[in-house]
């Protein structure tokens, strides 16, 4: 069966993970990893040998669902904000059979600010998040993504878009 692996990525409040979550009900069967999930420790360390160890977790575990015969969609969404993490991943997995699919989530640095700040008033992210998001928005300019901006849309409505561009041994969703 040849399989489909989509790569989200974005800044922190871009959406990545609710449009991933909503691309998991649309894109079937499929599996979804948010990369977060592979690094979540505590502390939490920016480290050589932590980068080494979440791009093993990150890779394993996409190759495995790559090759599970039961699964046709791999969700993959990360903030992945440096072309070089993106490569480094696809390097390291077979993908034999499997069609790339990369989007960038993005919206205005209003939008990223106003949702962020939501977010740590609700003690989702840390203080810090807001001034590091905003930082990282230009360095999805020059990705090799089809970007979405989602300030008006909806997860859902995100979610469709990307699903309906989505074609697999020529049958359209």
């Amino acid at each position: 069966m040849r399989k489909t692996l989509l790569l989200v990525n974005g800044p922190m409040g871009a959406g990545k993970s609710a449009v991933c979550r909503e691309l998991l009900e649309l894109l079937r069967p499929g599996a979804y990893l948010d990369g977060d999930w592979c690094w979540m420790t505590r502390p939490f360390q920016v480290t050589e040998e932590s980068r080494a160890m979440v791009m093993d977790n990150i890779t394993a575990l996409l190759g495995r669902f790559l090759r599970s015969p039961d699964l046709k969609y791999v969700i993959f969404g990360w903030v992945m904000h440096q072309e070089e993490i993106a490569r480094t991943i696809l390097r390291r997995l077979d993908l034999t059979d499997t069609v790339v699919a990369r989007y960038t989530l993005l919206c205005s640095p209003e939008t990223l600010r106003e949702r962020i700040e939501k977010d740590i008033a609700a003690g989702l992210r840390t203080p810090d998040a807001a001034e590091r998001s905003l930082a990282y928005l230009p360095l999805y300019e020059g990705q090799p993504t089809t970007k979405i901006m989602t300030d008006r849309l909806t997860p859902s409505q995100t979610a469709m878009a990307i699903a309906a561009q989505i074609t697999v041994q020529g049958d359209p969703l």
